[in-house]
């Protein structure tokens, strides 16, 4: 029987020519365990997922009693299911009036997509506005709103209209017009290395777009549920966007993405043509009640404001070390070591040193550093612990073993 490695490498498609190739048993807490018994911390969330841990006990909880209900019955918005229906009602209870009605669909780029044309249905327009080392997605509307040639190029034509501006640039507002439909921004550049915005600069945006009558779409798919010490980043910087964009953690470790906006704007989707926006498995019995419960431990546990402390640990257990800067706020951080060429031999042997490490997807020179919500204080400090003895072999090794 071949093993598990040569049936991963035969029949799955792969996302590039070396992938990590670890073999996890399995997760709990703030830990993977794999095939060998070795404890991993993991450092990343599987990309910001796991905001409350790995198979966290309220989480399981509510995923087995859904599951002793019913699983998949219909087609998305013909029937109503009470995990989707309560998980509604307890966001928007969280998010500005005006973000009021949710369309579940299944990952970031759905959402995103979603978004896109809800924009356009509502405004009439065409115009997207979107930032340089923006990160919104795969597919194919998403990829054409993606800040990177890199990853567009090889798959053109993409989608038209689309207008690529340049993030905490004052001159951006100058290109929101009467013919744009929307201005999709991240409020935090996670995939950029976890560029915060300057001065007003949000503010901007958002003053730009009422006077012409655009939509304000915020990305919150990486920064959302407390990841970056409030709620959602649309509090930390007190700017209301019209269409929220959100995934991720909204499913508590299974997939699930949203695209929240009024009623006014989201019944656009609704007639002329009816079905406007389809999906099957958008809103997944399972996925809600998952996420419901992880939304209920971030909020009854305070993992929002916990984030900030933790933050504050790691930037004090890691200042010793030869790193150049940390950039970030709350457990969304971006390490830049004082020698960058390092990171590709701290990436491929993390696992050695007990860490599960990540690259950002447009910063070269920074690492990712974004842990469960749930991450205690003893294991931040054996992460460091961890990250010190890593570093210091990648000073020795790092241009041997990539």
């Amino acid at each position: 029987m071949p093993s598990q490695r040569q049936l991963f490498l035969d029949h799955l498609g792969q996302t590039s020519p070396s992938p990590l190739m670890l073999e996890i048993e399995r997760a709990e807490g703030s830990f993977l365990y794999d095939t060998s018994g070795r404890d991993i911390l993991d450092l990343i969330s599987g990309v910001s997922v796991s905001n409350t841990g790995h198979r966290h006990p309220a989480v399981m909880s509510a995923l087995n009693e859904q599951a002793g209900k019913y699983m998949h019955l219909m087609v998305y918005g013909e029937v109503i299911q009470s995990p989707q229906v309560e998980y509604a009602a307890r966001l928007t209870s969280l998010l500005p009036p005006s973000l009021e009605s949710v369309y579940f669909v299944n990952s970031g780029s759905e959402a995103i997509e979603g978004a896109i044309k809800l924009a356009r249905r509502y405004t009439g327009r065409n115009e997207i506005i979107y930032f340089r080392n923006a990160y919104h997605g795969s597919t194919t509307g998403a990829l054409s709103v993606q800040g990177s040639e890199e990853y567009r190029n090889a798959f053109r034509p993409l989608m038209p209209a689309t207008t690529m501006a340049e993030f905490n640039s004052p001159e951006t507002v100058q290109l929101i017009g009467t013919c744009t439909a929307a201005v999709l921004v991240e409020p935090v550049q996670a995939e950029a290395g976890v560029i915060q915005p300057s001065d007003t600069f949000l503010d901007d945006l958002r003053s730009a777009c009422t006077r012409n009558g655009a939509m304000l779409i915020f990305d919150e798919v990486q920064t959302g549920f407390g990841r970056t010490g409030s709620l959602f980043s649309l509090y930390r910087y007190n700017v209301m966007p019209d269409i929220l964009v959100l995934a991720k953690a909204l499913g508590g470790g299974l997939p699930l993405g949203a695209f929240i906006a009024s009623r006014k704007i989201m019944s656009s989707l609704t007639c002329n043509p009816a079905l406007g926006h389809i999906t099957t498995f958008g809103g997944h019995p399972l996925c809600c009640a998952t996420g419901l419960a992880s939304l209920d431990v971030i909020v009854r546990e305070n993992l929002a404001a916990v984030a900030l402390k933790k933050e504050q640990l790691f930037r004090k257990e890691l200042a010793d070390l030869p790193f150049r800067e940390i950039r970030g706020e709350g457990l969304l951080l971006a390490v830049v070591p004082e020698k960058p060429g390092i990171i590709p031999f701290m990436i491929a042997n993390a696992p050695e040193y007990g860490l599960l490490l990540d690259y950002f997807l447009f910063c070269p020179t920074a690492f990712r550093i974004a842990p469960p919500l749930t991450i205690s204080e003893d294991e931040i400090r054996l992460a460091c612990q961890r990250l010190g003895r890593l570093v210091k072999e990648a000073g020795n090794k790092g241009s041997l073993k990539v």
